[in-house]
Order: structure tokens, then C-alpha cells, then sequence
């Protein structure tokens, strides 16, 4: 079968069981879009901007598994998924960019909307391809696949000529086996790993986003049930083990538990699931559990002691490696490890649950403690980025895979809208952006998407008329300079909702909060829920920069 370009595509996408494509036309995709015009089996969503689209196909591949697929045009359309790009590449979330380009007879000559799109994503890619043959396109396509989900998963990007998607080539159909890659492990290092396990008596676990990628929850917990630890968590393996677990003592690092930091930092042996040691997990790393020794399981061997020296590692899907793991590993009984880490947890099991509700200004964390009651703490979470993302990490329990979405590596604010799209599109359960004003502001213009489609996409906006984030900061390290992060006058994001014709609420006083919650969750569509809440308000606890992770400011 002779097909033009567009349609090789098109037909490669839904052989790799692509059925949603988030996008934006333009006039290098224009033939991909016509081909699209009368298509079946591939649902395309226009957002209101490439970036959007970018984050839309992010938060589908992390809320469903599967990889998220963007089309963009060239020139500023294909720049505009930049940050989508670095976010997923950060994340390591499985995306598929395709770029269009001037025709390949106008490359070089800085043609209309030409931009060496390749060049500039070079290094935020697992791999990007610019196709010059529409021979080639097919082959292409099919490796981009296979190399954004396999490994370390991320985003590829494909690069392809306005003339190439319309110049013919012959197709043949191929059916996509799916690649089961298996562990390349010795015996010997299972064995290194288990005698060290079993030699040790202060364990952690540390659950990180990996284990999201490759849920494992099963044999997490079979290894915990074992050993008789305690299980910390990076922000990006939220959701992994229920919040509410008995040994899970929460989130590690900058702005973790307290619980957590402390059992890192007095445990003898860590053994590292999917994380890597990011500078936000550590803090510094010459201050980080300087008397323990670090089992690292990790898909990608670039990450073992590349910031905290490893004793010995694993390299493989993590599901995989604790199933063979788990065999070796001898069952003990509960210890004074394990009842100091219960100790830990309960108290902050009684932070986590006190009794928010008193009158008066807003206590962002009573809104999301009365979220997680209305929604059965069964919906999905996405956030942008500030303080609203450490609110949300802590008060709204994730008891799920794959229900707490956020920018951890890049930290992208604007990023939660476009990927509660994503998640809903995905999932089709309830999706809830948490928001604050000055990351609202980015990339608002998704609220006409939700608008457009109907999306029953739910947003709750924390408003401090600040960057509130940026604000701490300054109020805490740099003398209380507040340069640049005051947001006067005043911008009713109510309002703005209600221009889009969204369902729109705000409210300033906690006594408000329950039935708010209550009509917002039961709106059928789109809505937005305005929070005032005092520009005092912290996000909490903290680790000073340069100190050790289990010396925190907790000031609340």
C-alpha cells in the first residue's frame, strides 16, 4: 500500500495502540492534520497552547502507563513544547513529540517559523530524530517507541518535513510485540544484596517515582513485611504504598516528615527503590546518613552513586528485581528499629489528622483534608508547583499508584492544568489541579480546553496574592526582602473562570470550606475554586539550605 507521509504516521501511532494525541496545528502539520481530518481510532485533543499540550500528553503517560503523544508545528510551536519536553525528560515520563519543519529543500536557510528543534532538545530527549526520507518514517516512528518505553523511560522527539508528510512511500502494517526486558543481574549480586539486608538491623526503605513507573506495591510490602521497617517516600513515589500504611513514615527530604528525615538519617542500611538521590532528597550531601550504607535498585546504572556512593546495587525494572530479591531476604521480628519507627509515625499520623476546622482565615491543609473526605480519597491529583504542591503532598492521602501527579525534577509551575487534562483524558476518574495564583497565571489559557471539551476538570486555586514559595524564602533567608513576589493589585481567578463559562466559586473563611468542596466535587464539568488564604501561610517543615535533612525549621 502506497500512503503520503501523514498517513504512515497516523497508522504507525495506532499500530503502537495510540489512541489520544494532544496538539496544536500549524502550517508544517498541516497535511498530518487534513490526513487526521477523517481518521478513525485516534482522538485528538487542541489545547490552547503547545505547552499545555506538552503537559496534557505528560500527565496522560503518568496517570495511564502509556506513552503520551504531542504534534506541534515548526518554528515557535515546536519551541513552545520545550518545557514539556525538559519536565517529562526530568521525570522520566514515556512522550512522543512530533515536530513539523519547513520543507527539506528550505532547511538551513532560515525559512518561515524554521528552528533546529532537534538541536535544541538534543539534550532534554532520550532521543529525537529528524526524518528526511518518507521511507524512513515508519522505522522511525517505531524506534521512538520503543526507546521512550524502555529502560529508563522519557520523552523522544521526531522531527519531520512538511514535504515528507506529503510525498508517498509504501506501508507495511506491523504488529508490535511488546519488549519484556529481562533482568541481566548474576546470582552472586542477588546474594551480596540479601547477606547485606540481612546483616543489617536499622532498614529503610525509600520509595521513589520508579515505582510509579513500575508499580510494585505487592512486593514493596512483602519486602517491608519481612524486614519489619519503616518505608519513606521521594514526593515522586506518593501513592505507591497508602499514606496511611502503618510503617510508611511519609516523604523525605527538603520539606518531608519528620519522621522520615529522622529514620534516614539514624538508619544503617538504606535500600533506594526507583529514587535518585536528588538534591532536594539529600540536601547536602556530605551531611546525608554519614553512618549508612545504601542499596541502590535502579533501572538506569547512571544513577547509582552519582550523588550518594552506593554500597552495592541492582540494575533492572524494580518490580522484577524484588521478586527474586524477595526470595533470599530472611523474615525477622519486630525490633527496637521498628517500634522507634512506629513511635515516629503516630506522631505524625495525630499532625496529619488534627482538627483544622476552626473559624476563621482558610488552613489550606483543612481544604484538602475535606478534598480527600468528599472524593472518598479516590480521585487524582495533579498540582503546579510552590507551596500549594507541599500542601497537597501532605494533607490528601494517595493510597493508589499513579494518583499524584506533579513537576518533582523540573519544577514547572503551569505544569498541573495541563496535566490534570491529560489525566482525565487518560483515566476518566475525578481530577483535581491544586493550584496557587502565581502558577494559575502560566498557563491559564487551559481553562477555555476544559471549557471547550467539557472536561469535568476540577481546580482549586490557593490565592496569597504572592509567589508564595518565593516569598517564604525571602521572608526566611533573605531578611524579608520581599523583591518582586507581591502580586497587587488584586486578580480574581473566580471571575476569570466565569469568563471562560466555568463553574466558579470563592470563598475566605474556613467555615466555608465543607460546602464549597461539596458543590465543586459535585458539579458535573469543569469548575474552579477560588481559596483566599493569608500571604503568612508556610509551607512546612523545611530544611535550611545546607543543612542535614533531620534538622528542620518547623515553624508552622
Amino acid at each position: 500500500m502506497k500512503f503520503r507521509g501523514a498517513r504512515i504516521l497516523l497508522e504507525c501511532l495506532k499500530e503502537q495502540g495510540v489512541d489520544t494525541v494532544f496538539g496544536y496545528p500549524g502550517g508544517a502539520v498541516l497535511n498530518i492534520y487534513d490526513e487526521l481530518y477523517n481518521f478513525e481510532g485516534i482522538t485528538h485533543y487542541m489545547t490552547s497552547h503547545e505547552q499545555g499540550a506538552a503537559h496534557a500528553a505528560d500527565g496522560y503517560a503518568r496517570a495511564t502507563g502509556k506513552v503520551g503523544v504531542v504534534f506541534a508545528t515548526s518554528g515557535p510551536g515546536a519551541t513552545n513544547l520545550v518545557t514539556g519536553i525538559a519536565n517529562a525528560y526530568m521525570d522520566s515520563v514515556p512522550m512522543v513529540a512530533i515536530t513539523g519543519q519547513v520543507p527539506t529543500s528550505l532547511i538551513g536557510k532560515d525559512s518561515f517559523q524554521e528552528v533546529d528543534i532537534v538541536g535544541i532538545t538534543l539534550p532534554i530527549t532520550k532521543h529525537n530524530f529528524i526524518v528526511k526520507d518518507v521511507k524512513d518514517l515508519a522505522d522511525t516512528i517505531r524506534k521512538a517507541f520503543r526507546i521512550a518505553t524502555t529502560g529508563r523511560k522519557g520523552p523522544v522527539l521526531i522531527d519531520i518535513p512538511k514535504d515528507v508528510t506529503a510525498n508517498l512511500a509504501e506501508y507495511e502494517p506491523m504488529k508490535i510485540e511488546k519488549v519484556d526486558e529481562e533482568l541481566k543481574i548474576e546470582e552472586c549480586d542477588f546474594d551480596k544484596a540479601a547477606n547485606l539486608i540481612n546483616d543489617s538491623k536499622k532498614i529503610v526503605l525509600m520509595v521513589g517515582g520508579g515505582c510509579n513507573a513500575s508499580p510494585c506495591t505487592e512486593e514493596i510490602l512483602e519486602l517491608q513485611r519481612k524486614l519489619k521497617c519503616p518505608i519513606t517516600e521521594t514526593m515522586m513515589g506518593l501513592g505507591v504504598i497508602d499514606g496511611n500504611y502503618e510503617m510508611n513514615a511519609g516523604y523525605v527530604g527538603m520539606h518531608g516528615s519528620v519522621a522520615s528525615n529522622r529514620l534516614i538519617q539514624k538508619s544503617d542500611l538504606i535500600i533506594v527503590l526507583g529514587a535518585r538521590f536528588s538534591d532536594r532528597v539529600i540536601s547536602d550531601p556530605k551531611k546525608f546518613a554519614t553512618n549508612t550504607k545504601v542499596l541502590h535498585i535502579d533501572i538506569d546504572n547512571a544513577e547509582v552513586s552519582k550523588n550518594i556512593e552506593a554500597y552495592t546495587s541492582l540494575i533492572g525494572d524494580v518490580k522484577k528485581v524484588l521478586k527474586v530479591l524477595n526470595k533470599k531476604v530472611e523474615d525477622r521480628e519486630p525490633n527496637e528499629w521498628t517500634n522507634y519507627a512506629r513511635e515516629l509515625i503516630d506522631v505524625e499520623i495525630e499532625k496529619k489528622n488534627r482538627d483544622r476546622s476552626a473559624n476563621g482565615p482558610i488552613d489550606p491543609h483543612y481544604v484538602l483534608q475535606v478534598l480527600e473526605k468528599e472524593t472518598n480519597d479516590d480521585a487524582v491529583i495533579t498540582t503546579e508547583v510552590g507551596q500549594h504542591q507541599i500542601w497537597a503532598s501532605k494533607s490528601y492521602n494517595y493510597k493508589t499508584p499513579k494518583t499524584f501527579i506533579t513537576s518533582g525534577g523540573l519544577g514547572t509551575m503551569g505544569y498541573g492544568l495541563g496535566a490534570a487534562i491529560g489525566a482525565y483524558v487518560g483515566t476518566k476518574k475525578m481530577v483535581f489541579d491544586i493550584a496557587g495564583d502565581g502558577s494559575s497565571l502560566m498557563n491559564i489559557n487551559e481553562l477555555n480546553t476544559i471549557f471547550k471539551y467539557n472536561l469535568p476538570v476540577k481546580v482549586i486555586v490557593f490565592n496569597n496574592y504572592s509567589l508564595g514559595m518565593v516569598r517564604q524564602w525571602q521572608n526566611l533567608f533573605y531578611e524579608g526582602r520581599l523583591s518582586s513576589t507581591v502580586m497587587y493589585p488584586e486578580t480574581s481567578f473566580a471571575r476569570i473562570a466565569n469568563g471562560f463559562g466555568i463553574y466558579s466559586n470563592r470563598i475566605e473563611k474556613n467555615e466555608d470550606v465543607k460546602d464549597a468542596i461539596h458543590k465543586l466535587v459535585a458539579h458535573d464539568g469543569p469548575g474552579l475554586l477560588e481559596v483566599i488564604i493569608s500571604h503568612e501561610e508556610m509551607a512546612t517543615p523545611i530544611v535550611p539550605p545546607g543543612k542535614s535533612i533531620d534538622n528542620m525549621m518547623l515553624t508552622d
